[in-house]
């Protein structure tokens, strides 16, 4: 229920993505600072989910299968661009990064995110990772989707 993420940005031509990404579509019913609703969508599956205000790298996440039928709606409803990418996951040591690859209105941006079990939680940095944005709010899905990194 509460999700703790790192999030950031990746250094020039040193990363080399493997395997498969997958494509997601998403968009925000509400982008209020204090929650915020997302819808996303991949290929085979869908989900509403409720983020609180960040505290630091922490906030409530609450996330909901729904039917495809039913995103594809509601992401007609959101507000501005929708937020589109590709994601990957390459694993280091023990951890799983997602790193995601933006495109549309965002293509260009190429951010890396953990999980962490807790904020103080040590991790070990891959060659590739650059300069941590996780409390910048620009580089927040929600953010992006107002004013995409074309624009900046």
């Amino acid at each position: 229920m509460v999700e703790i993420e790192r999030k950031f940005l990746i250094k020039d031509g040193l990363l080399k993505l493997s395997g498969k990404g997958k494509k997601i579509k998403q968009g925000y019913l509400s982008v209020d600072p204090a929650r915020t609703v997302r819808v996303r969508m991949t290929d085979s599956e869908a989900f509403l989910t409720i983020k609180g205000k960040p505290e630091g790298i922490a906030r409530i996440e609450m996330e909901y299968e729904i039917p495809v039928n039913d995103a594809e709606v509601l992401l007609k409803m959101c507000l501005y661009y929708p937020v589109e990418k590709t994601r990957f996951k390459e694993k280091n040591g023990e951890m799983t990064w997602e790193i995601d690859v933006f495109e549309g209105e965002n293509k260009g941006l190429i951010l890396a995110e953990i999980e962490l079990d807790h904020e103080d939680q040590r991790i070990d940095l891959p060659g590739w990772i650059g300069e941590e944005v996780s409390s910048d709010s620009r580089f927040y899905n929600s953010s992006l989707c107002k004013k995409p990194f074309s624009k900046w």
